[in-house]
């Protein structure tokens, strides 16, 4: 049996970034052999890695970042299950990765950048904090000009396309979409399925009026409108001057919205939610079992 010393332990540490324990255990279980360890390591990461990967992660971090001369953009959203770990140092250089290879390579498909090389930073860094982490999504933007905002702690960003008008004013836009969040850029774009199912639901709440059929049919159309234009950037009150709608803002400089992406950090993904108690009793009642 070979004799694992500290400085044999000091050494894989610092090659794996994994902890101590784990690197003695590791360097006792080969034998004092430094690249077996680190070879059954790398395995270990990549099993321990495939059986977190099923826990939800619905903390983390959205980026964004925009060519020097402002002709495309690229947004990401990496998770975490805590937003203790979306803090990490080793965390925020993994999400500061992610968005590196998709501006560089313009690549927007989360499969085809996890196979250039980001899998295997994955796993390790999963083996290494012990928390699922993911690259969750990608998007890229084109345009004549296209600029970012990044609000609330990196929580929400947005990356704003124009045809016409400056870097500034995209920003201004950003910075709108951020706050007011609207669904599309304008009132055509908005989905059918959408209107009728908004339709359905005030049709009900009108019938209960007991007013006329042709009065209600105008009351439908009316909240219809005022719903359109709620989630309508253009149709916005823009939120630096409620006086000017998005759409005069960009009359006025001679430009037009092209499209939007805004992440918010884990919009979408139910969150499961633990009880602590009934965690405590089913991990008791598992080590009576043993």
């Amino acid at each position: 049996m070979a004799n694992i010393t500290a400085g044999m332990v000091k050494e894989l540490r610092e090659r794996t970034g994994l902890g101590m324990m784990d690197c003695k255990k590791a360097l006792v279980e080969a034998d004092g052999d430094m690249d077996k360890a680190i070879e059954d390591m790398r395995k270990a990461s990549g099993l321990k890695a495939a059986k977190k990967a099923g826990r939800t992660a619905a903390e983390g971090i959205v980026k964004t970042r925009v060519a020097d001369d402002n002709s495309y953009g690229v947004i990401v959203e990496v998770n975490s299950e805590t937003d203790f770990v979306a803090r990490d140092d080793s965390f925020l250089a993994y999400a500061n990765d992610c968005l590196t290879q998709a501006f560089d390579k313009k690549e927007a498909d989360v499969a085809a950048l996890a196979a250039a090389g980001l899998e295997d930073t994955r796993s390790a860094l999963v083996q290494k904090i012990g928390e699922n982490i993911n690259l969750r999504r990608v998007a890229i933007l084109e345009a004549d000009v296209v600029d970012t905002y990044v609000h609330s702690n990196d929580r929400i960003a947005v990356l704003v396309a124009l045809k016409g008008g400056d870097a500034a004013l995209a920003r201004d836009v950003a910075m709108h979409v951020a706050a007011a969040n609207p669904m599309v850029v304008r009132a055509s774009d908005v989905p059918a399925d959408v209107l009728d199912k908004e339709r359905e639901i005030y049709a009900a709440q009108a019938a209960e009026s007991g007013k006329p059929a042709e009065i209600v049919e105008k009351m439908i159309e009316g909240r219809i409108r005022k719903y359109v234009a709620e989630i309508t950037l253009l149709e916005q009150q823009f939120v630096k001057d409620p006086d000017l709608t998005v759409s005069a803002l960009l009359k006025k400089a001679g430009a037009d919205v092209v499209s939007f992406v805004r992440y918010e950090v884990g919009e979408g993904i139910e969150k499961e939610v633990v009880d602590f108690a009934e965690e405590v009793a089913a991990q008791a009642a598992a080590s009576k079992k043993q």
